[in-house]
């Protein structure tokens, strides 16, 4: 495992912050709660090429949830892919960084998403590309919890299984929080874990915030043939900032100065975990 992921995630929670304050809008509660999965997967488990964006031979990463751009527009940035100093544009007019992301926007983009349920079925057809032209690379797919709930979701992984796609691994950032509540009161969408299993696929559930754990299951997911991975992230919304974790009203509201102050003083201080 990367020794330097604790850290890169602490970075990445800062640049999480300062963006969607500056924006004055976006979505920090389902960024900080994917930290730990984008880190791992930028820093540690994909065969990427900041020089090279668009190496044919290049793993895929697809946000299926993509309001949390945040998260990805943060890992690429200190990458490499582009300078951080333009984080701070996050969602002002002219800004390559939109409030989804669009991949002719931005390098190191693999797909343009914000309308929800559709990455997987993206990350499916990558993989069919992939074996038809002969090339290694994987797709790694992320998933909201909340997205789950929509049925192209469970058409893709009807699909990924029946052609045996073992370079999917779909990772599911399971924190329990949507828009205006809990996934358990507005639709539930558990249990995850066998639900994915019935349609044919490879499940690991784990701590989504445990990076050795991460490094592990994709491990795993990377040695599995024959059938698809699901990764059930359990993750907290808001995670590292105590007053946003697990708050619903944290999904899609910007930190004012001194909420900012606040939850960047705790992420200094290694509060809640960060």
């Amino acid at each position: 495992m990367n020794a330097d992921l604790p850290v890169l995630c602490r970075q990445l929670r800062r640049d999480i912050l300062e963006m969607t304050h500056a924006a004055g809008s976006g979505h920090p509660g389902g960024s900080l709660s994917a930290v730990e999965i984008v880190a791992t997967l930028y820093f540690d488990v994909m065969r990427i090429w900041p020089d090279r964006p668009d190496d044919p031979n290049r793993d895929r990463f697809i946000l299926s949830k993509g309001h949390a751009a945040p998260v990805l527009y943060a890992a690429l940035a200190r990458r490499g892919y582009f300078d951080p100093s333009i984080l701070p544009t996050l969602r002002q007019l002219g800004s390559p960084l939109q409030g989804h992301p669009h991949m002719s926007s931005l390098p190191g983009l693999d797909c343009s998403s914000g309308s929800l349920g559709q990455g997987l079925s993206i990350a499916n057809g990558l993989a069919l590309a992939a074996r038809r032209q002969g090339r290694p690379y994987r797709t790694y797919c992320l998933l909201g919890d909340g997205e789950v709930q929509e049925g192209q979701i469970w058409e893709a992984a009807m699909t990924a299984a029946h052609f045996k796609l073992d370079n999917v691994c779909a990772i599911v950032d399971n924190n329990g929080v949507q828009l205006d509540g809990t996934t358990a009161d507005i639709m539930g969408v558990e249990p995850l874990g066998d639900k994915f299993r019935s349609f044919g696929w490879h499940v690991l559930v784990i701590d989504g915030h445990d990076l050795a754990a991460l490094e592990l299951a994709f491990r795993i997911a990377g040695t599995t043939h024959g059938r698809p991975t699901a990764i059930i992230a359990q993750t907290v919304k808001g995670k590292g900032v105590s007053f946003m974790e697990g708050q619903c009203g944290w999904h899609g509201k910007a930190p004012n100065a001194q909420e900012l102050a606040d939850a960047l003083a705790e992420i200094e201080k290694g509060g809640a975990d960060a």
